[in-house]
């Protein structure tokens, strides 16, 4: 095969569907990884590349930690995989003791999957399983939040609310969704809103459309990453805590993102102050090193679903990965987690907030500038839209910042930032130059 620019062959690229990426566009102007160190991305020709979203949202503490490397080596010559049904290994129990001691509150049950898709799928059917086995099996429906990004799985699609993730699959699961939190008054916004938290009075109009009878669960994020970084409003998660409490519903939040350490809290739910029913958890779990999620739940769900599994031979909740909990993955997560813990990476994150606050907001007064919203490590930019066309001048810009040696995520009308944990003052500065030239002559 003749080898091509960007190391990568027209047979290669012809071959490779890839995943929420403009085919057409990326295979006429490819982007390689090649490697990657610390807080930078290094592209095929060896150039170093600041890497503002810390991968997918997943390598809060840079990449290719050395720890979990000799962790993983370790592990594949001990013991590669072991099978998941039935059978069990003892990293698998050690990790999941961990994570419970880490949970607020009773949170302390694991179950182990390979995503955040996995993580939102499991979930909600153990919500159904829960009211099932409570005798209450007509509680089935799924509440999710418009803008809200729970993976690519059926179930995700169904729950989640983003439009362009929904409107080409047609029917899914029977879901409905409560309004989104990002308010045009506040377009710009440092921190939690002050204002807003009436929007959870909406899920007593789900319960009046629908009866508490029929719905299982509420599902959102704390902070919504996907749509642009969406933070909740003053007192919104905990009046959302109360009505589930209220009407007998299982309150789930999709930490995927907000999952150790991005918030500067070890989860959202600390962060916010409310205690959800369950958590799901995967990308900063491994440090993005090997695919793994979990959902944590709270000991009366675990204790509900079991109970009622009859002789003590039954399998009482028929559902699992071939990978759930897998030895590498595992070993890769106890690295990361003391990596995370050692470093006092939470802190860090917590303590240099109020430093890259002060850095995204300067952007504010910018050409096509809409609005600015931040939280912790995460801040997402609304930017002004070409007539009927809201995507393209955020990958306009997102491109033009990759040229010069930046990596930001763009989606809708929105760019995102997500800067590793270990990001210094001066890799904050010179990002935010960044994006001030790149706006400032876009």
């Amino acid at each position: 095969m003749t080898q091509q620019a960007h190391g990568v062959t027209q047979a290669q690229k012809d071959a490779l569907w890839m995943p929420y990426t403009a085919n057409r566009q990326f295979k006429s102007s490819p982007r390689i990884v090649s490697g990657a160190e610390g807080n930078y991305l290094i592209d095929d020709t060896g150039r170093k590349v600041f890497d503002g979203l810390s991968g997918l949202w997943t390598c809060g503490a840079g990449h290719n930690r050395p720890e979990i490397a000799e962790a993983v080596a370790r592990q594949l010559t001990t013991l590669d995989y072991a099978p998941a049904f039935q059978y069990g290994h003892t990293l698998a129990f050690e990790l999941a003791e961990r994570l419970a001691a880490m949970a607020p509150a009773d949170i302390n049950q694991v179950f182990f999957t390979n995503s955040g898709s996995e993580a939102a799928d499991t979930a909600t059917k153990i919500a159904r399983a829960y009211w099932r086995q409570q005798g209450q099996p007509t509680k089935t429906r799924i509440i999710g939040r418009a803008k809200g990004y729970h993976g690519a799985s059926w179930g995700g699609i169904s729950f989640g609310g983003i439009g362009a993730n929904r409107k080409m699959w047609g029917p899914a699961m029977e879901s409905d969704h409560l309004s989104h939190t990002l308010l045009a008054d506040q377009p710009f916004c440092k921190g939690m809103p002050d204002t807003g938290a009436h929007l959870a009075e909406e899920l007593i109009e789900m319960v009046a459309l629908h009866d508490a009878s029929n719905i299982a669960a509420v599902i959102v994020e704390p902070l919504a990453g996907s749509a642009g970084v969406i933070i909740p409003p003053v007192g919104y998660l905990r009046r959302l805590r109360e009505l589930c409490d209220e009407h007998d519903i299982l309150l789930i939040f999709d930490e995927v993102i907000t999952g150790f350490g991005r918030t500067g809290h070890l989860f959202g739910a600390n962060a916010f102050d409310v205690v959800p029913d369950m958590i799901n958890v995967a990308k900063q779990l491994t440090n993005g090193a090997v695919p793994m999620g979990a959902v944590m739940t709270r000991q009366f769900i675990y204790d509900t679903v079991t109970g009622a599994g009859g002789p003590e031979y039954n399998i009482e909740l028929p559902h699992g990965y071939t990978y759930s909990g897998h030895p590498v993955a595992c070993a890769a997560a106890m690295a990361a987690l003391d990596v995370l813990e050692q470093e006092s990476l939470v802190s860090r994150v917590s303590e240099l907030s109020p430093y890259f606050e002060k850095a995204v907001h300067s952007l504010a007064g910018l050409p096509f500038v809409k609005g600015i919203r931040n939280f912790g490590f995460a801040a997402g930019f609304t930017i002004e839209s070409y007539p009927g066309e809201p995507a393209r001048r955020p990958f306009e810009l997102a491109m033009s910042l990759w040229d010069k040696g930046y990596y930001v995520r763009y989606g809708g009308d929105t760019l995102q930032l997500g800067i590793p944990f270990t990001t210094e003052k001066f890799e904050i500065d010179n990002l935010i130059n960044a994006m001030h030239d790149t706006l400032s002559n876009a």
